[in-house]
């Protein structure tokens, strides 16, 4: 024994000794030979509540973000809102759309039908006329230029106010400082709608007024047509 301890002993030193292997281990005091395997150790997180079941879902994890204000990316104040006459730009002059514009042509010589007026014609007659006019002022003022549908469907949806104005002819008369106020007033919503659409589309600032004036004559006519 005392030869093996003098064998090299420069060479690995520990604290085991030989002797340590006659030392029996009481298996039953301990819990058995595999109850080292669930001891807790020092320096290791062992929890000591009770464990929660898991009550998520397959491939739907619980979601852990909140976020720390309710309010929205998204505003929904109509303050924020830019008004409609000034989005327009220069792409809504490549569409073209005379759908509206007829049905609106329509529903203007209907509501005249309704007071003894039969003026179909006239209203066709007029409209078409009149944005031949505009289709060639247009086409002078402005440096991009317009065709000739996209200025037929500005008109023609412009015409809606002027719908209404016949539609209060089939009420009351019209013939009177009433009846003239009213059409006045209509007349310079259309005029007004139909010329910002024009000079926000075509970049014509500075203009309106040159615009608004030969759509104020064209929805004079109609406004003429349903006071007389």
């Amino acid at each position: 024994m005392a030869e093996f301890n003098n064998f090299n002993t420069d060479f690995f030193q520990s604290s085991y000794s030989i002797d340590d292997q006659g030392q029996s281990y009481d298996y039953s005091a301990a819990g058995g030979p595999y109850q080292n395997r669930h001891t807790p150790q020092a320096g290791y997180f062992h929890p000591t509540g009770p464990q929660q079941p898991y009550t998520g879902q397959i491939y739907q994890p619980t979601p852990t973000f909140t976020p720390s204000s309710s309010q929205s990316v998204y505003s929904n104040s109509f303050e924020d809102e830019a008004p409609l006459l000034e989005v327009a730009d220069g792409t809504i002059m490549n569409e073209t759309d005379l759908a509206g514009p007829m049905v609106f042509c329509l529903a203007f010589g209907a509501t005249l039908l309704l007071v003894g007026k039969i003026q179909f014609g006239y209203v066709y007659g007029i409209s078409a006329i009149g944005c031949l006019g505009m289709y060639c002022l247009l086409n002078l003022m402005s440096m991009t230029g317009v065709s000739f549908g996209c200025v037929a469907s500005v008109l023609g949806y412009c015409l809606l106010p002027m719908i209404v104005l016949s539609s209060f002819a089939v009420i009351f008369s019209l013939q009177g400082m009433l009846g003239i106020i009213i059409a006045a007033v209509i007349i310079g919503w259309c005029s007004l709608s139909a010329s910002k659409i024009f000079i926000s589309a075509l970049a014509m600032e500075g203009q309106q007024l040159l615009v608004a004036y030969p759509c104020a004559l064209l929805y004079g006519v109609f406004a003429l047509i349903s006071v007389f």
